[in-house]
């Protein structure tokens, strides 16, 4: 069927009509994109890549690249080091059954692909699935997030400089755009995003049956045991969740600390985002910014909702509407009614909660949904086993956080609300990829003696094929 109601329809058409240039693609070839796309980012737009995102959202350019651009790289590294192995045919045993007949699968291109990226860490969170969706051999829509316009201008040069449309191109526009594209039959649509927006994805690629990757959120706990190294939690903590300014899909959205070193464990939180930020955080150049008024006023009502309620502030607090800022904030005896314990918190908002006993803690996690990364500071081996063995969560990080997203031989993803399939390294190849079987059938085969008509002499055999093969 031939879609050609309006421009990104056209646009799809011409891809889809290129798919399979693309798809037959060598392996030289698509090391040559990669490498165009990694020169890009390394270096003919950094300088561009780092003041849009200045511009979006304050965000420090030591954190740009760190965050924004190190990501990236590592990804087109870790794709050109394997790509080759991910791309040979690979051969599986064939069983007796099946003798004169050898057997293997390959990795085939999906083909047309929607690539719908979040505002949050614009680049990384665009460019890396894109990474995996070039070495896969697919064409691709991209469609950035509106929130970020000047880093969403800077990348739409990007891929027009490296790449025809009708492989890659990149569409803006607000979400009434990213409406029409669902509408069209792409063979993958990898979204990035709220649980939210998720399902309004997979309910659109449901009428076309295409298969999705939904790298979603969710409340990401953290656990404090009492045998946990307080000093060194609390600077991973404070950087983990502060980064960004929170806005993070795996940074710690609460804490469960012991109640016996709850105190403690805050002592040790506060001289640390002293040291991060000092005293007066707005000040600081290491801190980013809200991305817009939409979200600090979400914050700042999770604040008031929680004060309302008699929350206790034990770190920051401060706010400032002129430029959405929100003082990296601590925060204590949260009743479970309060909206910062209910949604994803999406900021620079800590709440602190106490627990008396690790089955206590582990069952308050698992009365939520799912979430994207659970943590766990502890230095107990049956603490740690028994957190891992009776929780479910997309990744887990033990005495640090975050981290475990930069290891491109970890997949990378969530589980039911918080996600579905993986990314990263050969997990995001495979995800832009249909395993083909393939069975080769090189002399008579033995399966031809049993076709019929049905005899009792072929009825031994199947009897004996039955048991012993």
């Amino acid at each position: 069927m031939n879609y050609s109601d309006n421009k990104y329809a056209t646009l799809f058409n011409t891809q889809k009509a290129n798919q399979y240039n693309i798809g037959n693609t060598t392996y030289t070839q698509r090391i040559a994109k990669l490498n165009a796309l990694k020169k890009a980012v390394e270096f003919t737009y950094k300088d561009k890549i780092r003041q849009a995102l200045f511009d979006d959202f304050k965000k420090p350019f030591t954190e740009t690249d760190l965050t924004e651009i190190y990501p990236v790289i590592g990804e087109i590294k870790f794709a050109k080091s394997h790509l080759k192995s991910w791309m040979k045919r690979q051969i599986v045993d064939t069983p007796m059954s099946l003798l004169g007949s050898s057997s293997y699968y390959i990795y085939e291109p999906k083909g047309v692909c929607l690539l719908i990226s979040p505002w949050n860490f614009p680049l990384n969170l665009t460019f890396g699935p894109l990474v995996s969706a070039i070495a896969a051999g697919n064409t691709v829509i991209i469609k950035p997030s509106e929130m970020t316009p000047n880093i969403s201008k800077v990348m739409a040069e990007i891929v027009v400089d490296l790449f025809d449309e009708n492989e890659i191109a990149l569409v803006e526009g607000e979400v009434e755009v990213s409406q029409e594209l669902l509408k069209l039959p792409f063979n993958h649509i990898f979204f990035t995003g709220s649980p939210q927006v998720g399902k309004i994805v997979m309910q659109a690629a449901s009428k076309h049956l295409t298969s999705v990757t939904l790298e979603l959120g969710g409340k990401s706990p953290t656990i404090i045991d009492e045998t946990a190294n307080l000093k060194a939690a609390a600077k991973k903590i404070a950087w983990g969740k502060f980064l960004n300014s929170g806005q993070t899909c795996i940074a710690p959205d609460y804490i469960l600390v012991k109640d016996a070193v709850k105190d403690a464990f805050v002592t040790e939180l506060r001289e640390q985002l002293k040291t991060f930020y000092t005293v007066d955080a707005s000040a600081s150049d290491s801190l980013s910014r809200v991305v817009n008024a939409k979200h600090y006023e979400r914050l700042v009502a999770h604040l008031e909702d929680a004060k309302s309620n008699n929350a206790t502030i034990e770190i920051g607090g401060k706010t400032t509407s002129e430029d959405n800022f929100i003082e990296p904030t601590v925060i204590s005896n949260v009743p479970e009614s309060a909206s910062l314990l209910q949604d994803e918190i999406f900021g620079p908002i800590l709440p602190i909660k106490t627990y008396k006993t690790l089955d206590e803690a582990i069952t308050y996690i698992n009365a939520k949904e799912k979430p994207l990364a659970l943590y766990v500071y502890s230095k107990s081996k049956k603490n740690i086993n028994t957190i891992i063995a009776n929780t479910r969560a997309g990744s887990t990080a033990i005495n640090n956080n975050v981290l475990q997203y930069t290891n491109h031989n970890l997949p990378f993803g969530g589980s039911n609300n918080s996600g579905i399939g993986k990314a990263h390294g050969v997990f995001g190849f495979q995800e832009f990829s249909n395993m083909r079987s393939v069975l080769k059938q090189h002399t008579i085969g033995s399966i031809e003696f049993l076709f019929p008509p049905y005899t009792n002499f072929k009825q031994k055999l199947v009897d004996l094929t039955i048991k012993w093969f």
